[in-house]
Parts: C-alpha cells; structure tokens; sequence
C-alpha cells in the first residue's frame, strides 16, 4: 500500500440498515491493524448545530428549512473530513450518513477528487422487515436522537421518519463509481471497479461482516500449573482449581445464553482444551489462537528473565506492544496474526473463545477499539467469563467471575521515571542532593 493513499468510504442507505454499526466496525478493524482511520458522522453534526431531538417532520424533504440543515450538517462534516486528510495525513475516513440521492453523492464525490482522495462507496440494502425491526428497536434505545423518549413513541417517530427518506431513496447505479453494495445483510455482495490492496481488504472485511444479533464470550483457560508457579508461556496442564473452573463452565455459560446455539474456539494448547472439555457445544482447534510465543524466554518467570535479559526486560517494559521476544512474537505480531480468526469471528454468531491472556487482549481491544498503547495490559483475569454483544454504538460488555480463587497474572503498565535533578546539565544523584541544597 501506497503511504500517500487516501480514501473515502462514503456510507450509503435507508435509515436502521446498519449504516453506523458497519461505519463503526470498519474503522475499528482497520485501527486494530495500524490503519489511520476515523468516522465522520453527519448526525452528530446535525445533533451539534440543530439540536438532537429532532421529529420525523425535519427529514421531510418538502421541509425546505430541514432540508438546508442537513445540508449544513454534511457539508461541516465533510469539510472536517477533508481537513482531517490535509491536516493529520489520514488514511482511511468513513463518512456516515444516508447519502441517499445522486446529486449528494456525486456532490462528495467531486470535492474528494480534488485532494486526490479515492472514494468507495458502501450501500447496504434490506428488505427483511424483521432485521429492520430490530434495528429500529437498538435505534430507539441507543440513538441520542431518542434519548429519554418513550421507547413506543420514538419507534414510530422512526418508521416516519424512514418514509420521508424513502421518498427520495435513489439506490446506487452509477457505473463509473467505486462501490460495494450489502444486499439483505451480506447475503448478496455486488462490487464495481474496487482497485488497489487496502480498498480490496475493506471489500473482503465487508463481505464477512453480519449485523444479525449475537454475544462473544470470552474465557481465559482455567487457572495452570505454569500460572501457579509464575512461569509464561508453556504447555502445561490445569492446576486441581483451574480443574474445578472447567467442571464450573458448562453451567455459566448455560445460564447466561439459555438454548441458544454456540460454538467454542480453543487454541491447540492443553490448558483449553482441558477447560473446554466438559462444554456441550461444537468445537474447533486454532493454531493461530495459541499464546503470545515468549521465544528464548518460554517457561521462565519474569524475575528469571530480568535477571538473565534485563535489557529486553527494559525494553518490553518501555514498549510492550512493539516488543518482540528473542526468538518470539510480539503483540502486534499476534494481531496480525489473529486476523483469519477476526474474520471469521465476524462470520460466526454465538461463540466462546477459551484463550489466553495476551490472545484475548487482542481480541478485546479490537471490539472496544482501545488503543495498541493500552492493548498489553488490559485485565483479563482467570476464573471469569466476558461476554460482548456489539452494538451500532458500541460494545455491551457483563464480565462473570466463577467463585474459584486462582492467582492474578495482570501486571499493571510500568510508571515512568521521575527524571533525575539538572544542574548545569549534569544530572545529580540523590547521594549529592543534600550537598547541592546546602
């Protein structure tokens, strides 16, 4: 990829067809793998310069007034978009919105060609009512547009107001553009003139992504004989509690996901294994789901590793994300290996994924989009189930802990250094301290 490529996926579509959720999931991918990206939302400007809590009436396109604030809006938010390229070299921009006629789409179109920025457009498109449905009732409950409105009254203002665009709906049909169009959630995918490596991944991200409702699970393998002893890394087997949290699995999960269908990922390594065993769902193995390879430093404690490599001791503590073990990976060397398994993580509904440590760090961060500065050291701890269910606004998350001690292997993020006193540019031990004060 080009370091001067630039590009636009402008959002195209009907209201509740999953416009933002796609915009937001998009943008978290591509940020997970050190893609500048960023999401520009036209109805959080609309929101800043009209007010939120705008009625159905507003987005009648025979509402000349609202008509000119939309415009107002759209316009702000492309030109922050533009601005945003210029200024801070981004890579990537998604500008949200309905987009929903030719005239405005040719209207970005025309201003992008003007910075050299390609544009891709991305329409999705559903007829299935009960998926409309239930965009309209995580609409209604989510969008600042309804905030603190009676549930019943905001999803019929909603209907409404998805009429009014329905009115002047033109689907995309321009030959000449760059497209991909989402029919009935993925499953029809018609593409036009998709060019170079990056647009290609975000086609190929695109074309796996469903916004039919479902939960993540997330649970460390239970607590290992390698863990009580402080080692990293290894193939060992559960210890006698981390046992006892495998026997306790089936009936959380259980609890917490009814008769719903659900498969479990593990990786190739004893300890899930063993902790997946006793649970009554379909299973599959991934290599690629394996901990973090600590290299030279397998199966050592961090106190060995300190005494025998204190520099890359050092190093990994000033750089966690970014360091590699002699021998071994880093953590962005683990995201990039994880990206078969987010893909396909997309693809999937229900799915617990029994991991490790660093492996689930990195899933995590994608979901929640952290940054790679926190990624290394989020707290994901033994004995406790994590279940995520994306939203178009976010991540729900409930975290379970199973009432079975193990040990905590979270090491928090090293504080920085007070740095040493300067005199004359010379740095001063504390020993001399006393004298420099007299």
């Amino acid at each position: 990829m080009s370091s001067d490529t630039k590009i636009a996926c402008v959002m195209v579509g009907l209201p509740a067809r999953g416009k933002t959720y796609i915009a937001q999931k998009v943008c978290r991918y591509l940020q997970w793998l050190s893609v500048s990206t960023k999401v520009f939302n036209v109805g959080n400007y609309r929101r800043k310069l009209h007010g939120a809590h705008q009625m159905h009436s507003f987005f009648d396109p025979n509402n000349k007034e609202g008509e000119i604030a939309r415009r107002e809006a759209a316009a702000e938010a492309l030109k922050d978009m533009l601005r945003w390229f210029e200024v801070e070299n981004g890579t990537v921009a998604i500008f949200d919105a309905t987009n929903s006629t030719r005239e405005r789409r040719t209207f970005i179109l025309n201003h992008c060609k003007k910075q050299n920025i390609q544009v891709i457009f991305i329409e999705t498109v559903c007829q299935d009512e009960n998926l409309i449905l239930q965009n309209i009732m995580d609409v209604k409950l989510s969008s600042p547009d309804y905030k603190d409105m009676d549930p019943e009254k905001a999803a019929e203002d909603f209907r409404a107001r998805i009429s009014h665009y329905e009115e002047a709906y033109e689907t995309i049909t321009e030959n000449d553009f760059t497209y991909i169009k989402l029919i009935n959630v993925g499953s029809q995918v018609v593409i036009n003139l998709i060019q170079g490596y990056l647009q290609s991944r975000i086609v190929y991200y695109l074309m796996n992504l469903h916004i039919m409702p479902r939960s993540i699970f997330f649970s460390r393998h239970g607590e290992s004989i390698f863990n009580l002893l402080g080692k990293i890394g290894g193939d060992s087997d559960l210890s006698p509690r981390g046992r006892k949290y495998a026997n306790a699995l089936p009936k959380l999960i259980h609890e917490n996901l009814g008769n719903q269908p659900l498969t479990v990922w593990t990786s190739t390594m004893r300890r899930t294994i063993q902790t997946s065993e006793q649970l009554p769902y379909p299973k599959l193995q991934w290599k690629a789901l394996d901990e973090l390879d600590a290299g030279v430093c397998d199966g050592m404690t961090y106190e060995e590793i300190e005494e025998r490599y204190p520099e890359d001791y050092a190093n990994r503590d000033e750089d966690k994300f970014n360091y590699r073990y002699r021998g071994g990976e880093s953590y962005r060397d683990v995201v990039l290996r994880l990206e078969p398994v987010i893909m396909e993580l997309e693809r999937q509904q229900n799915i617990l994924i029994v991991g490790h440590q660093a492996i689930l760090r990195c899933i995590y961060a994608y979901f929640h989009n952290l940054p790679h500065d926190e990624l290394p050291y989020i707290k994901i701890p033994l004995h406790t189930v994590i279940k995520l269910t994306p939203k178009a606004y976010g991540c729900a998350e409930v975290r379970y802990r199973v009432e079975i001690d193990a040990v905590d292997t979270h090491r928090p993020k090293p504080q920085p250094k007070p740095p040493k006193p300067v005199i004359n540019g010379n740095s001063i031990s504390s020993s001399n301290l006393t004298n420099v004060a007299s």
